[in-house]
């Protein structure tokens, strides 16, 4: 009994220490370093690679691809696009790739800017909200990988399919419900659009009326991603936009922007940079809470 006792104190403590040392962000000798190693898997999620001008080798060595805009990640749930696609689904493709619940994930976008970026946060929260927390996004994407001499190959690598299981963690995805209480008891709502769609100057087509949630904050997506530099904002860059804001650094807050994607880029700043848990991303979205023209929208233009 001793003996088993003590082995399973091991395998807890082993889980713990390879939990505290998974990174939301890694950088391209991380990748480098780590790309070969077992229950590693490099997801690369770019899309239109083959319209490129990579040569003849335009894949990080070993990686499987899953493109954000084409392998499943989102999809249309009661006419509103975007979504969180069923359990089944979404589990499923994150099996077919490979991937089980023992794996560290690293997902690799292209890196461009700060809207192309939201396509690896997006696949991390959703990571995250299955109950999968060994994932990290290469800090700057495809573009610090080859910039750094990272091992390129002709194809992707070809996964034998796998079980993930799901166990959702419901505190991380705000329903239309949660939005309306949580406008009603004054808690703070962060709108990650541009300016212009946030204030009711512009908006997105799939966006019925032009505005934001009465209330809400602006912190825009494009603040937290340098495509200049291809780095994600730091700690201290995210705090002084919070602060900015009125949030505070501990603050309960739901994220939105007009899908679903934006969003989530500021969940993470929030969530996984700063460090604020009490940080929900509204999955529909500006989408989702205009589609009913009962839901209140603040136009902050005056036009």
């Amino acid at each position: 009994m001793r003996l088993a006792s003590l082995a399973f104190t091991l395998t807890v403590l082993a889980s713990s220490a390879l939990a505290a040392e998974v990174k939301p962000l890694v950088d391209a000798e991380w990748v480098k370093a780590k790309a070969g190693d077992e229950n590693v898997v490099i997801l690369d999620i770019r899309d239109k690679v083959a319209e490129t001008e990579l040569g003849d080798k335009p894949y990080i060595e070993g990686a499987v691809v899953a493109p954000y805009a084409s392998a499943g990640w989102r999809t249309e749930v009661d006419g509103v696009p975007g979504m969180l696609p069923p359990l089944e689904q979404i589990t499923k493709l994150i099996g077919d790739l490979g991937i089980d619940n023992d794996d560290h994930v690293v997902i690799i976008p292209w890196g461009t800017d700060s809207s192309e970026f939201g396509g690896a946060t997006r696949i991390y929260w959703t990571f995250k909200y299955l109950g999968h927390d060994e994932v990290s996004i290469l800090d700057g994407g495809w573009r610090q990988y080859d910039a750094a001499g990272g091992a390129r190959s002709a194809e992707p690598a070809k996964p034998e399919p796998a079980t993930f299981a799901a166990e959702p963690q419901e505190e991380l995805l705000a329903t239309t419900e949660e939005v309306a209480a949580a406008l009603e008891a004054g808690k703070k709502l962060i709108d990650g659009r541009p300016a212009e769609q946030y204030e009711g100057k512009s908006k997105s087509p799939i966006v019925r009326a032009n505005g934001t949630i009465p209330g809400s904050a602006n912190i825009e997506h494009s603040k937290l991603y340098s495509k200049d530099h291809a780095l994600f904002a730091r700690p201290e860059t995210v705090k002084a936009l919070t602060e900015a804001v009125g949030l505070a650094a501990d603050e309960e807050n739901i994220t939105f922007c007009n899908t679903g994607h934006w969003a989530s880029v500021t969940w993470f700043a929030l969530s996984e940079v700063l460090g604020n848990k009490k940080t929900s991303m509204y999955d529909g979205s500006m989408a989702e809470w205009t589609a009913d023209p009962a839901r209140a929208v603040e136009n902050k233009s005056g036009t």
